[in-house]
């Protein structure tokens, strides 16, 4: 039995993602589908690549992931297909797999070819699918592309440290459902690039100062004391997320009553982090 996911900005009002998976339960009738998600920001690539990122390691390998954002085919923005950690994304080279490349070694990485790919205007369905049936179906690889010697990276998803070493700048590449903002900065970067020293942290074209980084959101409750604090709901506080990325969230958050990190402290996609280091 195949696993192919589904990640895409379609939403579910249309019958995009429908006509999806009745083609490939047309072919493979025993396959598992699993929806990612479809409510991805129209085209926003950092937000793609943050999600697929922190998903694709609970899937087992073999497991297939189309990956619908961006997809229209164009000289720019080519179609792919990469085997990595035994499993298979398909998607347009774009930058969406840059999450990705940061951390593990691709095995195999193609040029998808097909005819109809510079007339189709469903590129999801009419290609994406029917790269992913063949795969499921024990097609390799080479027999439905051309060896590609390198991906599209993202500038956007990398946070870089400056030539002195003392600065580490990012920005804001994902945003819940809580309005909880997810900057582009994990903690291993963030540890390598302090090295022990302390720090001081800006972000947002606000310019809001972190003065701690917290292990879990309830640490702010007593924030370094003995004594339990009340009504610190609304509370702003930055953490390392469960995916290991540097967030800043408003206690017990709701962007339809008290707000969020994004709407309370104005954070949106791009607004920028300084780490500096002293």
């Amino acid at each position: 039995m195949s696993i192919i996911t589904l990640t895409t900005d379609f939403g579910l009002k249309d019958y995009f993602v429908g006509a999806i998976k009745g083609a490939i339960l047309s072919e493979l009738p025993s396959s598992n589908i699993v929806d990612i998600s479809h409510q991805i920001s129209p085209f926003n690539i950092p937000e793609t690549a943050y999600i697929i990122k922190n998903v694709f390691n609970y899937f087992t390998d073999g497991t297939i992931h189309i990956i619908g954002v961006d997809s229209e085919y164009n000289p720019n923005n080519k179609h792919v297909v990469i085997k990595l950690k035994n499993q298979y994304f398909i998607c347009a080279d774009n930058g969406i797999l840059s999450f990705l490349l940061n951390d593990e070694p691709v095995q195999e990485q193609f040029e998808l070819i097909f005819p109809e790919q510079q007339r189709s205007i469903f590129p999801v369905l009419e290609i994406f699918v029917k790269v992913a049936i063949l795969i499921a179906k024990g097609c390799d690889l080479s027999a439905i592309g051309k060896p590609i010697d390198k991906l599209k990276i993202l500038s956007q998803t990398q946070a870089k440290l400056n030539e002195k070493g003392d600065q580490l700048i990012g920005n804001a590449i994902y945003i819940d459902e809580l309005g909880n903002t997810v900057f582009n900065i994990s903690k291993n970067q963030f540890e390598k690039a302090r090295n022990d020293r302390n720090y001081s942290i800006i972000v947002g074209s606000h310019k809001y100062k972190v003065d701690t980084i917290y292990n879990n959101y309830n640490d702010v409750l007593t924030q370094n004391t003995s004594t339990i604090k009340l009504n610190v709901d609304g509370t702003a506080l930055a953490l390392f997320n469960s995916a290991n990325y540097f967030q800043v969230s408003i206690y017990k958050s709701n962007l339809k009553s008290v707000g969020g990190a994004s709407t309370l402290l104005g954070f949106k996609y791009g607004s920028p982090i300084i780490i500096n280091f002293f």
